[in-house]
């Protein structure tokens, strides 16, 4: 991405697209009840009160009323249906893993099945977009964390933390070609999650390859632990090679939050919150997800940038477009186009004897 004179000005900026994840899946209900949604109605409740604090993107993940993460798609299908009448106009983003909740203390920590994920293209009603990862890569969500940060919490219990520690994200080239042609022959836009910059370089090589044509959203994730570090040497790195025509969210985890999320509205990026992300303010008290959203809605009004409505963040994101060429996809991302051949004629690589 480039940043030309007056970029930094909030007029030449689009809105700001504040993407809310409130069901935190890897936590259990005794870990913030004020907050965690269990039941359908309140994990419908959630997304209402969320929207109606400025967030335009929902990403989703389900509960089963005993409070465990649902691995079920019926159980995401009942819930997509309530959702898509009690909030038709947001942008309704399933997350791609299903659930990584471990079934109980002692069990991995995982993402499911490749063919498991596969079926989130036939989810029914169909939602905006399902989260992608690209590269298969470890996924510790606790490296970064100090005590404070799951003091009082389920993460207290050897086996929890431990099996969080050992994670996985398995998103091997095969799969990945698979499931982003399969999210596109049912209209479904994929989100791309980036952990690193080789992620994005390997989604660049699959445009350039025709195994994906549309629109380029994507969130930089910054966890640690085999993503990238949140600090802005990285960010910053990340946010070199990202072309101009797609859109970028960043995304970190607990107090680091804030910050990253504050640079990023300040240079006309995009956020996301929620306590998939954190349960923590920046003095270190809980802070709901509602409350966060509304944090960072203030943020922006301070520096002067608008929020986007609904309407504008699907504008923003190009929901429902598809490109018909790997050259109209290049174009429309503004990746450079002219290239020198891959494979020379051979006479031009003999060396003279």
């Amino acid at each position: 991405m480039h940043f030309l004179d007056g970029a930094l000005l909030p007029e030449n900026q689009e809105k700001l697209v504040i993407t809310v994840a409130p069901y935190g899946p890897q936590w259990e209900p005794s870990d913030f009840p004020e907050d965690l949604p269990v039941t359908l109605d309140q994990q419908v409740q959630k997304a209402v009160d969320c929207y109606n604090a400025g967030a335009t993107v929902l990403h989703m993940h389900a509960r089963e009323d005993d409070g465990h993460g649902s691995k079920r798609l019926s159980r995401f299908n009942e819930l997509l249906a309530r959702l898509k009448e009690a909030v038709p106009d947001m942008i309704i983003q399933v997350g791609g893993s299903i659930s990584f909740a471990p079934e109980a203390d002692g069990s991995a920590a995982k993402w499911l099945s490749d063919d498991t994920r596969h079926m989130l293209a036939e989810l029914t009603p169909r939602p905006e977009q399902v989260t992608v990862a690209i590269n298969t890569t470890q996924m510790n969500t606790v490296e970064l964390w100090t005590t404070e940060d799951y003091i009082g919490t389920s993460y207290e219990r050897p086996a929890i933390y431990d099996a969080y520690e050992d994670m996985i994200v398995p998103a091997n080239p095969a799969w990945a070609r698979e499931h982003v042609r399969r999210l596109q022959a049912s209209g479904i836009q994929p989100h791309f999650q980036m952990t690193a910059k080789s992620s994005l370089v390997t989604l660049e090589r699959m445009i350039r390859r025709g195994d994906y044509k549309g629109p380029l959203n994507v969130t930089w994730v910054a966890l640690s632990g085999g993503f990238d570090n949140p600090d802005p040497y990285s960010m910053m790195e990340f946010i070199r090679i990202v072309p101009d025509g797609a859109t970028l969210t960043l995304e970190t985890q607990m107090r680091a939050c804030l910050p990253v999320n504050t640079m990023a509205i300040a240079m006309g990026l995009h956020v996301r919150c929620g306590i998939e992300d954190t349960l923590w303010g920046p003095r270190g008290d809980l802070q709901t997800s509602v409350q966060q959203v509304e944090q960072l809605v203030r943020i922006a009004r301070e520096v002067g940038r608008g929020v986007a409505s609904a309407q504008e963040a699907r504008a923003i994101y190009r929901i429902g477009e598809q490109f018909s060429s790997v050259d109209q996809t290049l174009a429309e991302l503004r990746y450079p186009v002219a290239r020198r051949p891959l494979h020379p004629a051979l006479a031009e690589r003999k060396v003279p004897a």
